[in-house]
């Protein structure tokens, strides 16, 4: 690794942590907002059971069939064309603006995902659809996750990276004490350190807690899109959460091409 390019990665990772610091406290200092907490406890035990079973089932309907429906909606071939530009300017000029150009492509190519939750979470939100809607918000979810590993070079259908997916994706919603752990065993994934490829059963488990983790988080929100009407405010949290996971998702890709920099430039 030649001096300059030393410096723009040691740059680009030192903007790495700094954003990974900012997502640790606000995962760290939870602010539940008062009326989430009071819908919470009004909503009855069998509506919170339902609702994790749809996440469960939404994310293996997706995982499982959907994948190539996604696929239909984005042009494979062009991102991965786009990627190898992206990359061969990386490794030709080796400095900071060559890596921020891949940074804000992945980032920009979410803008038109991002109007379409927001269109698909109010629009069925005024009708009082609630549940239904969880498969259309996994997939819009998995559709940004697949485009953002294309962008950076990455595939997504292998039992590893489906494991890698599910764990970022529980990890963005995470708050409290296990964040910390969660995003540990993203980072070490990144790292390379998983010496086998996962088994079904742990992909099941992972996928479970994952689902978990949205249906606990989004509780209050699909029960209220459930209500005619007022079920706008609940289905207005789409884009919020699909942010939300994205930045996280998109930061670690980031990161793990970092990684693979560091890799090949070494002497």
């Amino acid at each position: 690794m030649d001096r300059t390019a030393r410096i723009a990665w040691q740059k680009e990772w030192a903007s790495v942590e700094k954003q990974e610091a900012r997502l640790e406290k606000r995962a760290s200092a939870p602010r539940e907002a008062s009326w989430k907490t009071k819908v919470e406890e009004k909503v009855p035990e069998k509506v919170a059971r339902s609702l994790e079973g749809a996440f469960c089932k939404a994310f293996a309907l997706v995982f499982e069939k959907g994948t190539g429906v996604i696929e239909k909606s984005y042009r494979r071939e062009e991102l991965e064309k786009d990627h190898a530009v992206r990359d061969y300017a990386v490794r030709l000029k080796g400095d900071r603006r060559s890596l921020r150009q891949l940074r804000g492509e992945a980032q920009g190519g979410n803008a038109r995902n991002l109007l379409l939750t927001t269109a698909e979470g109010m629009g069925l939100g005024l009708l009082g659809i609630g549940l239904p809607d969880i498969v259309l918000f996994v997939g819009m979810l998995l559709k940004g996750v697949y485009e953002t590993a294309l962008r950076y070079g990455f595939s997504y259908e292998s039992p590893a990276e489906r494991m890698l997916i599910l764990r970022m994706m529980d990890a963005s919603l995470t708050r409290g004490p296990a964040w910390g752990e969660k995003n540990l065993a993203v980072d070490g994934f990144l790292r390379q350190e998983l010496a086998a490829a996962p088994t079904r059963e742990e992909l099941d488990r992972q996928l479970r807690q994952t689902a978990q983790t949205f249906a606990l988080d989004m509780l209050a929100l699909k029960f209220i899109q459930g209500l005619p009407l007022v079920g706008v405010l609940g289905g207005a949290a789409n884009p919020v959460y699909y942010h939300r996971v994205m930045r996280y998702v998109q930061l670690k890709y980031h990161k793990r091409y970092l990684y693979g920099k560091r890799k090949e430039m070494a002497p």
